[in-house]
C-alpha cells in the first residue's frame, strides 16, 4: 500500500516495512507511507490492526523485521529509541512516581546533559504550555488523570522534539475531558510546529483532531485521506462500516454507466449509485449511506432523489436529532438521523413511510 499523506517533502518515511513476531504471520504487511512536516496523522484501527506496532517501530521499541524507516531522510532502523530525540506520550501516562512534576520534566533535559538554568527555562515554558505553571512542586500521586496527561503531554513537549508519538493519550479520561484536550493536543502541535502521530481506535477523536488518517485493519493501510474525505468518500466497505455510522444495502450491479453503477437490491428494486470498487455487471455491492443524508419530509426532497417503501421500528428523541430505525429493503438496521426543526415529522413504529437520498450520495462498494 503506498500512502502520502502530506503534499510537501516527506519527514517520517516508511519504506515496504513489515513486521513479524513469529516469523509467519505479519502484523504490519508491506507499509509505504510518508508524513509531512508539521503534520498531524492519525493511525486509526480496531485491535491487532497494526496501528501501534507501527508507532512502536517509528519510536525505536520494536524492530522492523523487513523495510526502512527513515526520519528526515535519515534511516533510523537501526539508532536506538534515546537516541531519535522523539516525544512520546502514552496512555498510562509513564511518569516517575517518586518524583515531582518538575523532576519528571527534567528527566530528558538531564539525560541530553543540558545545563540548569537552560532547564529551568524550558520546564517552566513546557508547563505554562499546558496550563499547568503552579504545579511543578507536586508528585504525581497528587494530581488528577487530566492533570497527569498534561504533565506527560508537557514531559514530551519539554525539549522541543519534531515529531512526537501518542498511543491512546487520552483512553483513561472522562467524556468531557477528553473532549477538551483533544482540541488542547491539537491547538499545541499545530501552534508548535510539531509533527505528530497519533494512535486511537476512537474514529470521533481521529475526525476531529486530524489533517490525515490512516485507516488500518489487517495490517495495511486501507484508505489514507482528510477527515472529510474519509467519511464522505469511503474507498471500500471496511472503511465506510468503520468511520462514522453507515447504511447498506446489499445487491448486484445490473450496468455501469460512466460514474453511475445501476444496482437490483436484493429485495428487487433498482437504484442508482456511484460506483466505488465495482467494475462490472453481475457483482455483489453494497451500496453505503450515510444516515443523515436519508430524508423523509417529502418537502426537503431534491430533484432526481430515489424513494424507497420503508417501517419505522423505532423513533428516538435525542434532543438536537431524531433518530429513526427504518426496515428498508430487508434491512432493519436502516438509521436516519434528522434535526429537530419544527416541520420535521415525529414518526410511529409501524407506520409505512417514503424514504430517500441523491443517488451521489450512494455508493456501491465491495460486498
Amino acid at each position: 500500500m503506498n500512502a502520502s499523506a502530506g503534499g510537501n517533502a516527506a519527514f517520517v518515511e516508511f519504506e515496504h516495512v513489515q513486521k513479524s513476531y513469529d516469523g509467519e504471520n505479519l502484523v504490519v504487511k508491506d507499509l509505504n507511507l510518508s508524513i509531512a512536516k508539521g503534520e498531524f496523522l492519525t493511525m486509526l484501527g480496531p485491535s491487532g490492526s497494526g496501528k501501534t506496532t507501527c508507532l512502536m517501530m517509528l519510536a525505536g521499541f520494536e524492530t522492523a523485521t523487513h523495510g526502512e524507516i527513515k526520519l528526515s531522510g535519515r534511516p533510523i532502523n537501526r539508532i536506538p529509541p534515546h537516541k531519535r530525540g522523539i516525544g512520546m506520550v502514552f496512555q498510562n501516562y509513564a511518569l516517575f512516581p517518586h518524583m515531582t512534576v518538575a523532576e519528571n520534566l527534567a528527566f530528558p533535559l538531564e539525560v541530553r546533559s543540558m545545563g540548569k538554568s537552560e532547564r529551568d527555562a524550558k520546564i517552566r515554558r513546557a508547563l505554562d504550555m499546558v496550563q499547568m505553571g503552579a504545579f511543578g512542586g507536586r508528585r504525581p500521586a497528587q494530581l488528577s488523570g487530566g492533570q497527569q496527561q498534561r504533565i506527560a503531554l508537557a514531559r514530551a513537549l519539554v525539549f522541543e522534539p519534531e515529531l512526537v508519538l501518542m498511543d491512546e493519550p487520552l483512553g483513561a479520561l472522562d467524556k468531557q475531558l477528553r473532549e477538551h484536550m483533544q482540541f488542547e493536543i491539537t491547538r499545541l502541535a499545530h501552534d508548535l510546529g510539531i509533527t505528530t502521530v497519533y494512535v486511537t481506535h476512537d474514529q470521533t477523536e481521529a475526525l476531529t483532531m486530524s489533517d490525515n488518517i490512516a485507516v488500518f485493519n489487517d495490517g495495511r493501510i486501507q484508505q489514507l485521506a482528510p477527515p472529510a474525505m474519509l467519511y464522505e468518500e469511503p474507498a471500500n466497505s471496511f472503511v465506510a462500516q468503520f468511520i462514522g455510522e453507515n447504511n447498506t444495502l446489499l445487491g448486484v450491479v445490473q450496468e455501469i454507466r460512466g460514474d453511475v453503477a445501476v444496482v437490483r437490491l436484493d429485495d428487487g428494486e433498482l437504484i442508482d449509485a456511484k460506483p466505488v470498487n465495482v467494475s462490472k455487471p453481475g457483482e455483489r455491492t453494497k451500496v453505503s449511506i450515510r444516515p443523515e443524508r436519508v430524508e423523509f419530509n417529502k418537502a426537503r426532497l431534491q430533484p432526481g432523489a430515489h424513494t424507497l417503501k420503508a417501517e419505522v421500528l423505532e423513533f428516538i428523541y435525542m434532543g438536537d436529532i431524531f433518530r429513526t430505525r427504518l426496515l428498508v429493503a430487508g434491512n432493519d438496521e436502516f438509521i436516519v438521523k434528522t434535526r429537530n426543526a419544527p416541520d420535521q415529522k415525529r414518526l410511529q413504529p409501524g407506520q409505512q413511510i417514503e424514504v430517500g437520498w441523491l443517488p451521489s450520495d450512494c455508493r456501491a462498494l465491495d460486498a
